[in-house]
């Protein structure tokens, strides 16, 4: 019998303390349309100290704006920061949130005129006429090349004869300075002969016969070639006579 009737002595309960939930929370709510925001400077140097001691990263405003996605400085803190180009480069990441006037991003009548002025100093001629030039500097470039390549190939061609004339040449300073020693060795044993015994190359006696013997070996030599010389000529005297004999 009890178990039966315990939820009807319940209900009364709960809907009272329902009602009397509902009547704390319009009060409550009734005293907060009435609280007054202290806004004295000692209570906004609290709010303040207070964000201070949140920011625990220790950064610079300038650095926790750009952290934020926000621009560095609201106002300007060197005379960089009053051009026109740090102006545009601000507007360009920020947008309407920098503060720019957007009419700073677009080129002024005088900017136009100076840069067509630079364009037509730095590049006064038109694409046609680069596009000529281009393919007049290929021109001689490429014939540059075969000009290059016909030279190599006839310095090739011309490889051997060059090694045999060098070759001819080393034998013949080869033969040459084998010549000189033999005809100094030869002088040599002829000042021993004139001796008659065997005398220090080094000796004074020595050096001054061996002069005298290569001076006169010398003036031999000279009246060979002179000798030759004057037979060449006369060969070529009876040959010229010859033909002048056969007309």
């Amino acid at each position: 019998m009890s178990l039966c009737l315990r939820p009807k002595y319940l209900r009364p309960n709960l809907i009272g303390s329902l009602f009397r939930y509902s009547t704390a929370t319009t009060e409550i709510a009734e005293t907060n349309d009435h609280v007054l925001i202290d806004d004295s400077d000692a209570a906004q140097a609290k709010e303040a100290e207070i964000e201070r001691k949140r920011n625990i990263s220790r950064l610079a405003p300038s650095h926790q704006n750009l952290i934020s996605g926000r621009r560095p400085y609201e106002e300007a803190k060197s005379i960089t920061h009053l051009t026109v180009k740090y102006n545009r480069k601000m507007y360009g990441k920020y947008g309407s949130a920098s503060g720019v006037n957007p009419i700073l991003c677009f080129p002024t009548r005088k900017d136009i005129s100076e840069r067509l002025e630079y364009e037509a100093v730095a590049y006064p001629y038109s694409i046609k006429q680069m596009m000529d030039q281009a393919a007049q500097k290929r021109r001689e470039e490429e014939l540059k090349i075969e000009q290059r390549d016909r030279e190599v190939a006839t310095k090739h061609a011309k490889l051997e004869t060059w090694k045999k004339e060098l070759n001819d040449k080393i034998a013949k300073k080869l033969s040459e300075a084998n010549a000189a020693k033999e005809k100094k060795e030869r002088l040599v044993d002829e000042v021993r002969r004139h001796f008659g015994f065997k005398l220090d190359p080094r000796d004074e006696r020595f050096q001054e016969m061996l002069a005298k013997r290569e001076k006169e070996q010398k003036k031999l030599e000279k009246m060979a070639r002179k000798e030759a010389r004057e037979k060449q000529m006369i060969a070529k005297l009876q040959q010229k006579n010859v033909g002048i004999g056969d007309k």
